[in-house]
């Protein structure tokens, strides 16, 4: 993200967006946070709050392991959802309190920060935001011009109705090709209900034939796994959702391959 506009060539920024709980591949699943390498944590990364009683707010928190102090700004924004997953608005959200919205961390030096939800307590459905807590520039001496890296952690934070529960299943599944040409399973999983659910949340179990019917693949995906190489899949109220499992298959669809898949979900026992 080049910030030339607003500090005159003086900053480029780096974006390192937490999307794990929205990834459809291991691609664009892995995140970034909580690398060693980019000397700044944040943690948890997906959060789930309630609209009355003790689950309003959770806790957020970012640890500095540059050698320098570090500023950050926090802020919210509601998403909204397609088949391909989360898109964030152009203005910040009045339905989330964070406090505080600023803060300089010392080296070494962890931060807490405190997400609460202060919009409707009648909840009707789910409501998803991207909380963004965005390192920001040092004001540097007079005269004095550089270029400083700087970072953009997306946290996601998901509001439930009191009593909800997801109601997840599959709709489709076919075989599909990754990025090398190579056969892989794509699942659409639908949610008819008012709440929130995670595909991470259940079992995968994908199984292909051939053309004669005989079964020449078969593995389920137990909840850590699928979180592991595909990420937490968030599926919203009302959505449908695209998702390609990242495993490679025998067959193709034109050399008489067929694709099955079952999901069960753990939510809720």
């Amino acid at each position: 993200m080049l910030r030339s506009n607003n500090h005159r060539k003086r900053w480029l920024g780096a974006v390192a967006a937490a999307s794990l709980a929205l990834a459809g591949t291991a691609g664009t699943g892995t995140p970034l946070l909580g690398g060693a390498a980019l000397a700044m944590t944040v943690q948890p990364v997906v959060i789930d709050l309630k609209p009355t009683g003790r689950g309003m707010s959770q806790i957020v928190t970012v640890q500095n392991t540059f050698a320098n102090p570090l500023p950050v700004e926090l802020r919210a924004e509601e998403l909204t959802f397609d088949d391909k997953g989360a898109h964030p608005g152009d203005t910040q959200t009045n339905d989330l309190l964070i406090f505080p919205p600023q803060a300089v961390i010392q080296p070494g030096e962890t931060q807490s920060f405190r997400i609460q939800w202060v919009g409707d307590p009648a909840l009707a459905q789910s409501k998803h935001y991207y909380v963004t807590v965005a390192q920001m520039p040092v004001k540097l001496p007079e005269g004095q011009s550089a270029i400083q890296i700087l970072y953009n952690f997306q946290v996601l934070a998901s509001v439930a109705p009191n009593g909800g529960k997801p109601n997840l299943a599959l709709s489709k599944s076919e075989i599909g090709a990754d990025a090398n040409g190579k056969p892989i399973p794509i699942v659409y999983v639908a949610d008819t209900s008012n709440t929130h659910g995670y595909l991470s949340r259940g079992r995968l179990k994908i199984t292909e034939k051939d053309a004669a019917g005989k079964v020449v693949f078969q593995r389920t995906l137990p909840g850590p796994e699928i979180q592991q190489t595909i990420g937490f899949g968030l599926i919203a109220p009302g959505q449908t959702r695209r998702i390609a499992v990242p495993i490679e298959l025998p067959l193709t669809a034109a050399a008489g391959g067929s694709l099955e898949a079952q999901f069960s979900s753990d939510e809720g026992r």
